[in-house]
């Protein structure tokens, strides 16, 4: 029989069992406000949104130097819940596995009875899109997702409250229901992967080796490249292409200078295989610089900066808005379509050997790199008959279609599983799914 249900009085939460309670988060928890001075602990921690918290060696190359003065810094204890006082709205919030240092935007807060709260479960009530959504209007500041909330304020929110067998019983479950999902979702991205890198695979294979079969080979002389066959050769893209850097922003013009507005493309536009139109921005320029940096229908538009890994990366314009400019960090490379075909080298910036390329001859800060026109047409690339290029293309495509197919649909049931997981989560912590 379906146990009893009440009105919580709270939106967010909605209905709980007749025996729960509803208490203020400050009669339940309390904030530990313990000031890493004198120095107790040089051992730092990051909270992050999807790891929660870890050490902050383990964060990776973000670009982001640890301080050296740690006196100002609170401290994290073992078992208490992490809280991110700017972005907990957007899910940084988790409990700590480790003692440690953290930044002084962080609230600790652990039980204020241990017999009667089970930390964990209020861990996974706060991990609920619900409840951090339930904090917009505590907080203050500019931007939504960087409001600071006041620890006095947070103290006023009203959370449900099991009995500690039941928040216990609750803690066992999820534990063990997300454990298995979780495995799933990461065999599930592990598969992803391997179909990105049989993705790559292909397209690496088929514009070095041909897609022909077996067939008699050379060296390259390029490392990167290999051996391709003998009927190829090798050329650095200066002899089949040109190239155009883009509008430089931020110009000033003459009050009576006559402008016009046009939609302008930038790095973020530029996408491995595909150009994306969901955020166009757009500019007002001059007649003249309109038709000097408009694109057309062909070019090849490669990135001159951003990520290494997304560095030179290249796809064709196949003139979805006309007309349509380019900003200077887009390069717009024109090929020779009697020798080079604009699909061929987009393929050939997408495979190893674009991606090995523009990564040793980079300029590279701690996690960016930026290359140039001149690198770009310093570009050694395969070059095969135009007409083999049209079959290399063609199985590409069909490969590539096949492949992403796959890919949506492991992404899709990634997408669905966590989903589920946060539906159950907020079902249990709510008592609307009993266990």
């Amino acid at each position: 029989m379906a146990r009893k249900m009440k009105d919580s009085g709270i939106e967010w939460i909605g209905e709980i069992p007749e025996g729960w309670e509803i208490k203020r988060l400050g009669a339940i928890l309390q904030e530990r406000n313990e000031v890493n001075n004198p120095i107790q602990t040089t051992s730092i921690l990051s909270l992050t949104n999807n790891r929660g918290v870890i050490p902050y060696s383990e964060k990776g190359n973000q670009g982001n130097k640890a301080k050296d003065d740690l006196t100002g810094y609170k401290i994290a204890h073992i078992g208490d819940i992490v809280l991110n006082s700017m972005n907990v709205i957007i899910g940084s919030v988790g409990l700590s596995n480790y003692y440690g240092a953290v930044s002084p935007v962080y609230y600790m807060l652990f039980p204020r009875n241990n017999i009667e709260t089970n930390i964990q479960y209020y861990n996974y009530l706060f991990q609920t899109t619900a409840f951090q959504q339930s904090l917009r209007g505590y907080g203050n500041g500019i931007l939504e997702i960087r409001m600071r909330i006041q620890m006095q304020k947070l103290k006023t929110v009203l959370l449900p409250v099991p009995t500690f067998l039941e928040q216990s019983n609750i803690t066992v479950y999820l534990d063990a229901s997300l454990s298995k999902l979780n495995i799933l979702l990461s065999k599930t991205r592990s598969s992803i992967e391997e179909y990105k890198k049989l993705k790559q695979a292909v397209i690496t294979q088929a514009v070095t080796k041909g897609v022909r079969g077996e067939r008699g080979m050379k060296d390259s002389g390029v490392e990167w490249i290999g051996e391709i066959p003998k009927e190829w050769r090798e050329t650095q893209l200066r002899h089949c292409a040109t190239i155009k850097s883009g509008i430089t922003l931020g110009k000033s013009y003459r009050k009576d200078t006559v402008l016009i507005e046009r939609p302008y493309l930038r790095v973020a536009n530029v996408q491995g295989g595909y150009v994306d139109l969901n955020d166009l921005a757009t500019i007002e320029v001059t007649p003249d610089e309109d038709l000097k940096y408009r694109l057309h229908s062909g070019d090849v538009l490669m990135t001159e900066g951003g990520d290494r890994d997304k560095l030179g990366r290249g796809c064709v314009w196949h003139g979805e808005i006309e007309p349509c400019l380019h900003q200077n960090h887009v390069f717009a490379v024109q090929t020779n379509e009697t020798i080079l075909l604009p699909e061929f080298l987009e393929y050939l910036t997408a495979s190893d050997v674009g991606r090995s390329y523009f990564d040793i001859t980079a300029i590279k800060t701690t996690n960016l790199a930026c290359t140039s026109s001149s690198k770009v047409l310093a570009f050694t690339i395969p070059l095969p008959p135009v007409e083999e290029q049209i079959e290399i293309v063609s199985f590409i495509k069909k490969r590539s279609l096949e492949l992403n197919k796959l890919i949506m649909k492991k992404e899709l049931l990634v997408q669905e599983l966590e989903s589920y997981k946060k539906s159950l989560i907020y079902e249990v912590v709510t008592g609307k799914r009993e266990v």
